[in-house]
């Protein structure tokens, strides 16, 4: 399956720390971007959240659309990206 990840982080956030360590376990490719050093990263992810900075903030892109996951835990996190824990 062809697909994009992208998780907005900050480099503080214990539960970023926990989703990336995941994706990279799994070695699913991401792209991590850190909301607090680029504004517009910011800006997308109070769109998706309602206005708030809620990280991990995941966008996943595929053939069949674009969806969002805020602060997933492990297990949504892995029926969405189709692995096992």
């Amino acid at each position: 399956m062809d697909r994009k990840v992208t998780m907005y982080t900050t480099s503080w956030c214990p539960d970023c720390h926990r989703t990336e360590r995941i994706l990279k376990d799994k070695s699913i490719h991401f792209e991590k971007i850190d909301i607090e050093k680029l504004p517009e990263a910011a800006e997308i992810v109070m769109s998706i959240t309602g206005g708030k900075r809620s990280v991990p903030t995941l966008v996943i892109e595929d053939s069949t659309g674009k969806k969002a996951l805020v602060n997933p835990n492990p297990n949504i996190l892995s029926k969405e990206l189709q692995f096992e824990l």
